[in-house]
């Protein structure tokens, strides 16, 4: 489970790397060609590279967070059933005696 927390945060790391690089770089381009002002080549290929990275960390960050909340979820059900099975053991369960 711990690997999956890595996972998260390495990637989130990712996305917070890479959406400063564009606040800083690129913060007004638009990364497509189609713009209605002249942009530099280099700006929107820059722009394109960092937004790609970005949607891509971003995807595998929010996927990581939900197979470990999921993971969560599993081991807290397990463990009910692991507590209620033990409590009915050990008040000897619903047996009548006749």
């Amino acid at each position: 489970m711990k690997t999956g927390w890595k996972v998260f945060a390495v990637f989130a790391a990712v996305f917070a790397v890479a959406f400063g690089l564009e606040q800083m770089f690129v913060r007004h381009v638009v990364p497509v060609s189609f713009a209605e002002e002249p942009q530099p080549l280099w700006a929107v290929e820059t722009a394109f590279v960092i937004r790609a990275l970005e949607l891509m960390s971003a995807g595998v960050a929010v996927i990581a967070l939900g197979l470990m909340l999921a993971a969560w979820v599993r081991s807290l059900a397990d463990r009910s059933v692991v507590n209620q099975n033990t409590t009915s053991s050990s008040t000897g369960g619903n047996q009548h005696q006749s």
